[in-house]
């Protein structure tokens, strides 16, 4: 008999699922390139597709963009001088056995391994859940990991290569996957999905002596043309991807079962809810295909799919981040990968690596001279505030009893307000100490700034005991 679960033992469940995706899509592990490959080519199977003709891998998401910009025909303006990077990157391409012949990659297959099945399974769990009940698995599973990895990591990547690839190439970026980065919503997905049926058999290997995986060593090819004839079929008529289990951990591989049944694992619960609010065990085919998916997610990042050409990336081997997750660095890059491709930021905004040097080192007076204002802002608060007021000669606004008003004007930017204030409650020394707050740039009292600092207005603020 089958203990039904309990509010708590289900919360607990989602928690393990959102724990397990954050870490992987978190992760600075080496890429399981074997595993990444064997899921990039599950997931063309599941849409239909013949397999690619090659893999190839690149150790950034910079490197397999220009990478990607090649084989897919883009070019700088004709006469232009060659772009070095580029050079290195088609030599890579040569040295792979995938020569950057224009167009040779073929067409972007992205929408039907990516797009198509994720609206698919999102149209199933939805209409199986209902509205109410995918808002309550989201919110639980997947809303924290796609605000943790989206938001914070694959959003400001995006934004940073878009600055650093070359004109012509910025338009591979939406052929682009997350890889880890999908984090987010395949926790959701994870958690609505119940195991593949027992029984399942995959699909029969193509001949042997087929085309290999460029750049995956120890990983088998599998026939294009085999493939092919598969997804020349009529739907109804093609056989099933093979099961996989969706569920493994984020260093785990990606698992077939095995003709005629599969291993215990493959039919371990894998959704929080269980067969309880998966219907009574309803099979939700669409949740299913993305198992490929989720292999790659698991293994590896970005990742770049078209007809004829996968193009695969490693982790980055380094990740920092502030106590909102946002990408925070003072003296080393905030996300860094193998080939030296990085992003310099603090608190959530990129900044110039040449500024990282600079901060041991600012004065006053390039603070001041700074004209991008976001770059001002993190020069100030690395600096510090009061530091800045002290040295940059601050008029002194107004006093009273609550403290002392400062202000420091600059010429295209609102002013740098702060408010000085004396602990009333000595230090075990005898000593008080001094605070600054900062304020709106337009208060003019002291006590209307640290009424503020309150949620008040100068009025509002009476204190009867300072502390």
């Amino acid at each position: 008999m089958t203990t039904a679960p309990t509010p708590e033992s289900r919360a607990a469940a989602l928690g393990a699922v959102s724990a397990k995706w954050l870490a992987a899509g978190l992760s600075t592990a080496p890429a399981d390139r074997a595993a990444a490959t064997e899921a990039a080519r599950l997931a063309y199977r599941s849409a239909g597709l013949p397999e690619p003709r090659h893999v190839v891998w690149f150790a950034s998401p910079l490197a397999a963009a220009r990478a990607a910009a090649l084989l897919t025909g883009r070019r700088g303006l004709p006469g232009a001088a060659p772009d070095p990077a580029d050079e290195a990157i088609a030599a890579e391409l040569r040295a792979l056995g995938c020569p950057p012949v224009s167009g040779s990659a073929g067409p972007s297959v992205r929408h039907a391994v990516r797009t198509a099945p994720w609206a698919a399974a999102r149209a199933e769990a939805h209409a199986l859940l209902g509205p109410d009940g995918w808002a309550v698995l989201w919110s639980a599973c997947a809303a924290d990991v796609w605000r943790l990895v989206n938001d914070r990591i694959a959003t400001p990547l995006r934004t940073h290569l878009r600055g650093e690839l070359p004109a012509h190439a910025r338009a591979v970026l939406l052929d682009a996957v997350g890889g880890q980065h999908d984090a987010g919503w395949l926790a959701a997905f994870d958690a609505a999905a119940p195991p593949p049926p027992p029984g399942s058999v995959p699909p029969p290997p193509g001949p042997a002596g087929s085309p290999g995986v460029v750049g995956a060593p120890g990983s088998a090819g599998s026939s294009g043309s085999a493939a092919a004839s598969v997804s020349a079929l009529p739907p109804a008529a093609r056989p099933a991807p093979a099961p996989m289990d969706f569920s493994a951990g984020p260093a785990g591989a990606v698992r077939a079962g095995a003709p005629g049944g599969s291993s215990p694992a493959a039919h371990a619960p894998v959704g929080a809810f269980g067969s309880g609010l998966a219907g009574g065990g309803a099979a939700l085919h669409a949740v299913q295909l993305l198992a490929g998916l989720a292999g790659v997610a698991r293994s590896s990042s970005w990742w770049w799919p078209y007809a004829n050409v996968v193009i695969l990336t490693d982790r980055p081997d380094a990740l920092h981040r502030d106590n909102l997750g946002r990408l925070h660095a003072a003296d080393t890059p905030a996300l860094h990968y193998s080939d030296g491709y990085a992003i310099h930021a603090w608190r959530g905004m990129p900044i110039p690596s040449d500024l990282v040097d600079r901060l041991s080192r600012l004065t006053h007076r390039e603070i001041a001279a700074e004209r991008n204002a976001e770059l001002r802002r993190v020069m100030l608060e690395h600096f510090g505030y009061e530091r800045y007021v002290r040295e940059a000669g601050a008029r002194r606004v107004a006093a009273d009893e609550t403290g002392v008003l400062w202000r420091v004007t600059f010429a295209d930017d609102e002013p740098l307000t702060m408010v000085e204030v004396v602990n009333s409650t000595p230090e075990p020394d005898g000593t008080s100490r001094v605070y600054w707050l900062r304020v709106p740039p337009q208060t003019s009292t002291a006590r209307e700034g640290v009424a503020w600092t309150f949620g008040l207005t100068e009025g509002e603020y009476r204190p009867l005991v300072q502390t």
